[in-house]
């Protein structure tokens, strides 16, 4: 959050400055370099035809830059260095306000460059889109290079499967059926019986059964 607040700030000053220094300089280029050094000159600034140079270049170039966004860095320390000038050679014997000839205006746009020396311009900006970018390609190659670095670990080359034989379906048992005993308990029936039934059933008479012998029985 901080530091959208910034970039939103930075802008907006960048904004501002830039075209306070655009309407600067466009005054110096409508009135020609030469007779800015001359005015330079009356006001005892050395070199008043390089410094007037100096001067109109940096307001309406550097202007420009700080609306873009673009070099805002070297744009600050040149607008430095061009306020330091003007303070020292034209405004510090005239007190303060501008309106008596002083370092008002000069003091605060040298504040705002000092400030774009220092924090640059924010991320709403040329200079921002170029960090981005070239933070993201660093990043990449970081990752790329701490990939490289680590060891690979060797592909087996026959992988070996062991499988389970298969274990055939045995059959299902059959169910047990118990031996019916051959011989009939005592009391149960036995053939001559059922040969009775059978008598009975198709109306016949039954055979004659033959008494048991006693003597067996015993």
């Amino acid at each position: 959050m901080k530091r959208v607040v910034f970039d939103v700030a930075a802008l907006i000053a960048r904004l501002v400055t830039g075209v306070i220094l655009v309407a600067h300089g466009s005054q110096k280029w409508q009135g020609g370099l030469a007779a800015t050094g001359q005015a330079f000159k009356g006001m005892g600034i050395p070199m008043p035809e390089l410094a007037a140079a100096f001067a109109t270049v940096v307001e309406t170039a550097g202007g420009i830059f700080l609306i873009l966004g673009l070099l805002v860095r070297l744009v600050g320390l040149l607008l430095l260095i061009n306020m330091l000038g003007a303070i020292t050679y034209v405004h510090a014997g005239h007190g303060v306000l501008s309106s008596a000839g002083g370092w008002e205006l000069a003091g605060a746009l040298g504040a705002l460059a000092l400030l774009f020396l220092a924090l640059g311009g924010g991320r709403i900006g040329i200079d921002g889109i170029f960090a981005a970018m070239f933070r993201r390609r660093s990043e990449r190659r970081a990752a790329e290079a701490e990939r490289a670095s680590q060891p690979q670990r060797p592909e087996p080359s026959n992988v070996t499967t062991t499988t389970r034989p298969a274990t055939p379906a045995t059959p299902a048992e059959a169910p047990r059926v118990p031996r019916q005993p051959t011989e009939h308990r005592a009391g149960g029936i036995n053939d001559e019986d059922m040969r009775d039934i059978d008598a009975l059933v198709s109306d016949e008479p039954p055979p004659h059964r033959k008494p048991p012998n006693r003597s067996d029985a015993l």
